[in-house]
Parts: structure tokens; sequence; C-alpha cells
């Protein structure tokens, strides 16, 4: 059952932190806070979070969980939180982990109908050109366990690797590889209402860059955001609704997700999911969720409300 949260309850709005994707963070908990402020949460309040987090979270009865990444996305402040007997919004602690980890989240999906990239996991004493033999270029070498793109780079040859994966290694000590997938990047939400899981309109992104990365995410302009996707037939978006709600819901995620593919001649290929999508001015979520109908602020009380849903 949702939870309807009291307007006067006292709610935390966690961001900042400290992974790489502190600044993505910090403008996604500002924006919320503004949200929450103008729905009537008047005792919202940020919480940058920090070694003292247990501290600074005494008093509060909900938390919006803003975090992106390490301590915030693996499961690491949701084990917190349920110590502390906090209710918070998004994925519990087990789906954190395992979607943090893009490997793993694979391995839960692999005997289901989501459609998996060929990819090899490289392990930290491991040489990753006798791992690839298996794979043709080129390839996207990517850090196991990060987000927006941080370490990930392109590569069409063994003479490449190393370096690459040397990039990777600065961010996680074990790596992805997978076949890169020459098409386009198309990204859908997912949403709860009373208990039930529903899929967004696909968001389909162009890039001036080679690829999604992370100044094509961050920057203004490098991106042309198309939503609802015109890069797909009704067929295909329909299956891609259908495969993200599956991925959410095989790795036993809650309240919101999104869930990110690559598009090659009408087919989606599953990316990965993640468990708390950035919630900033230029951020994917709230362009999804505004061509449902739902805008900035009813968004952030939808998923506020679904705080009871990761037990």
């Amino acid at each position: 059952m949702q939870y309807i949260v009291p307007k006067d309850a006292k709610v935390a709005v966690l961001c900042g932190g400290m992974s790489s994707e502190r600044e993505v963070s910090l403008r996604s908990g500002k924006n919320i806070l503004g949200a929450l402020q103008r729905l009537g949460y008047k005792n919202a309040e940020i919480v940058d979070v920090s070694p003292t987090v247990a501290e600074d979270l005494k008093g509060f009865e909900y938390a919006y969980n803003t975090l992106h990444g390490k301590y915030g996305e693996d499961g690491c402040i949701q084990g917190l939180l349920e110590i502390m007997k906090i209710p918070y919004t998004g994925c519990g602690v087990m789906s954190s982990a395992i979607c943090m980890n893009k490997e793993y989240t694979k391995r839960v999906l692999r005997n289901s109908n989501v459609p998996l990239i060929k990819s090899v996991y490289v392990h930290f004493n491991e040489d990753p050109v006798k791992k690839v033999m298996e794979l043709e270029y080129p390839l996207m070498v990517k850090p196991v366990s990060e987000g927006s793109s941080y370490g990930m780079t392109k590569v069409i040859c063994d003479g490449e690797l190393y370096d690459a994966v040397t990039k990777a290694r600065k961010y996680n000590k074990d790596v992805l590889i997978e076949e890169f997938i020459d098409g386009f990047f198309a990204t859908v939400g997912v949403l709860e209402k009373d208990g039930k899981p529903f899929a967004t309109e696909i968001l389909e992104i162009r890039t001036k860059t080679e690829w999604y990365d992370l100044d094509a995410k961050y920057t203004k302009g490098l991106s042309e955001f198309i939503v609802p996707a015109k890069g797909l037939s009704k067929e295909a978006s329909d299956l891609t609704k259908q495969i993200a709600v599956e991925a959410h819901v095989l790795a036993g995620c809650s309240g919101v997700s999104r869930v990110d593919f690559m598009i090659k001649d009408d087919k989606p290929y599953f990316l990965e999911i993640n468990t708390n999508p950035g919630m900033t001015d230029v951020s994917d979520l709230p362009a999804q969720a505004k061509a449902c109908g739902i805008d900035y602020d009813n968004l952030v009380l939808m998923i506020l409300n679904s705080v009871g849903l990761n037990k």
C-alpha cells in the first residue's frame, strides 16, 4: 500500500554525497526541495550526505533519496535507513546493490526475455585483450559500478584497450566490456501507482557527440531529446516499454527506475537500470514523465508517496 506522506512530515532530501556524481546529485536535490516546498512540505530540508549522515538524519521522518552513485545508489544508504527505520523513496537494499553493478544486473536478467548486449566481465587481475577475443570491435569499456558515463571509453582495436581499461579502473577495479551498438540511445522511466509499475513514454536521445557521454548528458545543447521517441515503430516502442517494466520487476526495483537501451534496426538492446534517476533541468525522467502528463512537482510527489514500496 502506498503512503500518503503528511504535509507536516519532516523530510530529508538526501543529495550530494561522496561519489563522482556528487554535483549532479546536488542539482537534483535542489530541484526536488523546491518542488516539495511548492507542494506544501515546509519541513523538507537538504541533507548533504557525509560520514556523519546517521547523526544528521536524527529527527527526520522520511527520506527522499536523490543520491547518485556509490553509497547512495548501491544499497549503502538504503541499509542505514532500514536500520534507522526511516521510510525512503526508491529501490531497496538488494535491488540497489544489484542494479549498481552492470554485470550482476545482466546475470539476474540473463534467463529472461530482456535482450542483452554481448559482453565480458574483466576482473582486476585479468588481461582484457584475452577476455575480448570472443567480442567484435568497436567496444565500450565501462567501470562495472559507475554512472553518468564516468570512466567510459569507446575503443576500436586491441591497441586502445589497455588505456581504456586503466581509465575505467580509476573508478572500479572490475570492468565491463560490451560490443558497441551503432544505433541511438533510448530510455524509459518506470514509475509505480498503487504498487503497480508502468512505463513512461520512451525518450530518444540524439547527440552531437560520438556517443551519449558525460558532456552530452549534462551540457545543454549537446543532446536532442525526442519524446515520445520517433525512431521506433509502434511494435518496437511497445516492446521496449514491456521490457523496461520486466527488467524493473525482475531486478526487484520499487518506486522508480529508469531503464536504458540502445536501439538498432528497430530492436532494443538493454544497457542498464538506474535506480535513482537524475532530476536536474536536463535529466531524462522529468522529460519522460512530462510526456505522460505528469509535471515535475507531481512526479516528485508520486516518488515521495512510494516510500512504502521498497519493503
